[in-house]
């Protein structure tokens, strides 16, 4: 596994192309430890030299619903019942951890989206 730190622009602005290219690998698999890698270097350069504001969970879920053209009962596998799914988009449930692991795993929302009021 060739990988060398994140140094500038233009080593950002190619791998994170490179991370795009992966994002469907499995984990387990020499393109998903690579993905993961390539990920935490990416996340920590911009941890390093941008400031973002977390987007509210809740929108970013609504987000990648979008994107993704995913109705509220698609989410029922991630979340539970559909009067559960209602109910956390509308802010009158929280995401438990139980959900907030599984729309990480199977929306590939990043995790610390869904718990940064918990860390």
């Amino acid at each position: 596994m060739d990988i060398k730190p994140i140094r500038n622009e233009q080593d950002y602005e190619a791998s994170l192309k490179e991370v795009e290219s992966l994002m469907d690998a499995k984990m387990g698999t020499p393109e998903g430890d690579r993905l993961d890698v390539l990920s935490t270097l990416v996340d920590a350069y911009e941890k390093k030299h941008f400031f973002f504001d977390l987007p509210n969970p809740i929108e970013a879920l609504k987000f990648r619903m979008e994107q993704q053209n995913l109705k509220p009962k698609d989410l029922i596998p991630y979340i539970g019942q559909r009067s559960h799914v209602y109910e956390v988009l509308n802010y009158k449930r929280p995401l438990s951890l139980r959900m907030a692991i599984n729309l990480h795993h199977h929306l590939k929302i990043p995790a610390h989206i869904f718990l940064q009021d918990r860390i």
